[in-house]
């Protein structure tokens, strides 16, 4: 059995003592908590107690952002690896300042789940089993930051070379019926500001990112994906290839999802299916997991094999850095109407 400690006490906390309660070979031991209160499992008011007590095999932060940086150096201190939460810093130079404090000790791993999404993942099989070719660009319009740079830069196959950025922002009236809060109720149309950006990796790989204000939650705004290859391309659930001299074929990705109609199973998540070949498998049938739950799960898992010594590292503070530095590129060159070069300082 392998056991972590989380610091921190919030709602992505929680997921992730939560979903530990539902794995084999992985547990929460503990959570450090800044007050006193009744959780489901045990608490404590310092890392170094929680230690003391419950000897985790590493450490989940989950606190605000300009809070995990001293986490991680105090728990990299102590000898125990980290699973941080996004971003691992707020800025450039806490980056900086993390990665000469411990990026020399290979401790520390990034808590970037959704390439581990079962669409996304699925999604990631299609292009690394090279049914569109070599991906050549890849356009997000979901999800946020570093989350968008991690999918483009996964999808791209793309290390940490320098980046180049442009972008620009515009504000538009929209309605906002949802946030994470739940339902607004406010009919009213509200100024959403939306970024774009292009970013050139080099080598003939380019990402466009498009984000509105709220677009994880509000629902009047469709998520896209787009994977653009030398012999094809992936369309948010499509794929469309050069099969064979003179033949197109268009192929959707099908979710099986149990529960519906007659299907007594419960309600789940099965395969995620091209033609007759399975891109993706849900690890944790039976569980009723949501997609998130499902990524944090696997990554979880994967964090403790890791330690473990039978895995590689899931997502080292590398990438998470590398994420954050394009992310914060992105807002610099939006803010200031210019191009921004972001390149591999930091682990130069």
């Amino acid at each position: 059995m392998t056991s972590f400690a989380v610091v921190g006490a919030g709602w992505r906390a929680e997921m992730f003592w939560r979903l530990a309660a539902g794995l084999e070979g992985v547990r929460c031991a503990g959570v450090v908590v800044r007050s006193p209160r009744e959780l489901p499992v045990p608490t404590f008011t310092s890392l170094a107690e929680c230690v003391a007590e419950t000897a985790p095999d590493f450490v989940v932060t989950a606190v605000p952002w300009p809070v995990t940086p001293g986490v991680v150096v105090e728990a990299v201190e102590r000898g125990l690896p980290v699973l941080a939460e996004t971003p691992p810093a707020p800025d450039a130079a806490g980056l900086r300042e993390l990665w000469a404090a411990v990026g020399d000790s290979g401790l520390v791993q990034v808590a970037e789940q959704y390439l581990l999404m079962p669409s996304h993942a699925a999604r990631a099989a299609a292009v690394r089993a090279g049914l569109i070719g070599t991906p050549t660009q890849v356009q997000v319009s979901s999800t946020h930051q570093y989350h968008a740079i991690s999918l483009m830069r996964g999808l791209l196959g793309v290390g940490r070379g320098p980046v180049t950025v442009r972008a620009s922002r515009s504000t538009a009236p929209l309605v906002d019926p949802l946030t994470r809060d739940g339902w607004t109720d406010d009919p009213d149309p509200r100024p959403a500001t939306t970024t774009i950006a292009t970013l050139d990796f080099g080598d003939g790989r380019s990402g466009l990112y498009d984000f509105t204000d709220n677009q994880w939650h509000n629902q009047l705004r469709f998520r896209r994906l787009l994977v653009r290859g030398s012999h094809g391309e992936l369309r948010d659930d499509e794929v469309i290839r050069l099969s064979e001299p003179r033949t197109l074929v268009r192929s959707p990705l099908v979710r099986r999802q149990t529960g519906y109609d007659l299907d007594l199973d419960g309600f789940d998540t099965d395969t995620i299916t091209l033609g007759g070949e399975v891109l993706y498998r849900n690890p944790y049938p039976g569980r009723r997991w949501s997609d998130e739950e499902i990524a944090i799960a696997t990554l979880l898992d994967a964090t403790a094999a890791w330690v473990r010594g039978t895995a590689p590292a899931p997502y080292p503070l590398a990438d998470g850095a590398q994420d954050h530095l394009i992310a914060l590129a992105v807002e610099e060159a939006a803010d200031t109407d210019r191009t921004v070069t972001t390149g591999t300082e930091i682990w130069a």
